[in-house]
């Protein structure tokens, strides 16, 4: 199948999967004059405070603060992997309006609790002031486009599905390069553990198992299966998902028993650190294996750790995007525009990108900037053959509620072992997800 005809499907379910949402209408809610004049600060929320991903901020606050050099750059990151801290924080802020200038959200079906509150201002005339519309890519001006109308910035685009590897391991395993499907990644994980004294697959806290289901439901199913779960009406109920869920339950044999006690930053290093044969990780691993001390790792690829498409994924990219939006009541209006100004440009994603590990939403980027496992991604990307997938537990296909539901499931499976309860968990979950 090629890419353009799935993007005009998911074009179709995205559409359907934020019916029933509130419309807003408009560029932005009445805020006074002084809130939208107000640039002498923003307050930017987010969640990058490891390795890679705050460096990559680093730099683009920069670039901000010498483009505006009378405004104020407030960090307001939260920490906690995959923004689970962060977010309950922004809830609590948003409810009791008190929001700050911009926060950082993914680019899909994640943003529609926020559309659905009012909490976000469309973004219309601001990507036809700034000619935005013809710098990024249409299908993901889809992916951020309700009732016609555009909520966010993307600043870039993610991997979700990339299996890092420790080739020395692997060797001493006697395991021929990287696993191409899931039955081979299980004998691999089976003979690392059998002929090494090493972990054959690290993981971290908890919200690391959910990414690494939706890999293995990837690496199963296929992409066009597993894309059709996220469709209204779709049957979680199969043998096919059945099969999928048994396949993540052996997987799970063969992980850190300490999972819980470390984010995804300790469980990748332990794959540079040659304490792990495997890791599965998107794509941000790389900045943090890659860069500069004190944040980065300083390691080398090919030399210390190797990268592979997750088993069975190959020739799909799991996508995410990182992105900001505008908050309604915004105290510092003009503030958080010079920001979202920044994030959408050129310059700002070609500073932050490479450090974080990610790729330009943008269409126009300077490739040489792009090396080493980041040349690959961007090829990739664009490249018309490869077959879109979009991450649930990063916010593309699934809302809020389905999110929390299907991670209630897996933790209750990380103490039961339960496959089958797994199943009847992940079945209610998305007959409850509201679309």
């Amino acid at each position: 199948m090629r890419v353009r005809a799935f993007r005009r499907r998911w074009t179709v379910f995205a559409a359907v999967a934020m019916t029933g949402a509130l419309a807003l209408s408009g560029c932005g809610g009445d805020d006074g004059e002084g809130s939208k004049n107000d640039k002498s600060e923003v307050e930017v929320f987010s969640w990058w405070t490891g390795p890679g991903e705050a460096d990559g901020l680093k730099a683009m606050q920069a670039d901000f603060e010498k483009k505006n050099p009378g405004t104020k750059f407030v960090n307001a990151a939260i920490a906690g992997g995959s923004g689970t801290q962060a977010k309950a924080v922004l809830a609590s802020r948003l409810q009791n309006r008190k929001p700050p200038d911009s926060f950082q959200g993914h680019a899909g079906a994640e943003l529609l609790d926020y559309i659905k509150a009012g909490q976000i201002d469309p973004l219309d005339d601001f990507y036809q002031q700034n000619n935005l519309k013809s710098a990024y890519p249409q299908q993901l001006l889809d992916q951020i486009t309700y009732k016609g109308h555009i909520y966010s910035v993307p600043v870039n685009i993610h991997r979700s599905n990339v299996l890092w590897y420790n080739p020395d391991i692997l060797k001493d395993a006697g395991v021929d390069g990287p696993p191409k499907s899931i039955p081979e990644f299980i004998t691999a994980l089976k003979a690392v553990k059998e002929k090494t004294k090493k972990v054959p697959l690290s993981l971290g806290a908890q919200w690391t198992a959910d990414h690494l289901l939706e890999n293995v439901l990837l690496g199963s199913l296929g992409a066009d299966a597993y894309n059709a779960l996220w469709k209204p009406g779709a049957d979680w109920s199969t043998p096919a998902v059945a099969k999928a869920l048994g396949e993540f339950g052996e997987i799970m044999k063969y992980t850190t028993l300490e999972a819980a006690s470390t984010d995804w930053q300790g469980a990748a290093k332990a794959v540079v650190d040659d304490r792990a044969a495997f890791n599965i990780m998107g794509d941000w691993a790389y900045g943090y294996f890659v860069g500069d001390a004190p944040n980065g790792l300083g390691k080398k690829l090919d030399t210390d750790f190797k990268y592979a498409a997750a088993p069975g994924t190959e020739g799909t990219y799991m996508w995410l995007s990182d992105s900001f939006t505008l908050p309604k009541g915004a105290p510092h209006r003009a503030g958080a525009t010079a920001w979202l100004k920044e994030v959408s440009s050129k310059e700002g994603q070609d500073l932050f990108n490479p450090k974080k590990g990610s790729i330009p939403a943008r269409k126009d980027a300077d490739k040489s900037l792009y090396t080493g496992y980041l040349q690959t991604a961007f090829e990739e990307w664009n490249d018309p053959q490869t077959k879109l997938a979009g991450s649930f537990w990063h916010g593309v296909n699934a809302n809020n509620k389905w999110h929390t539901d299907i991670d209630t499931a897996i933790g209750l499976f990380l103490q039961s072992k339960d496959v089958g309860k797994l199943q009847q968990g992940l079945v209610s979950a998305a007959k409850n997800s509201g679309l």
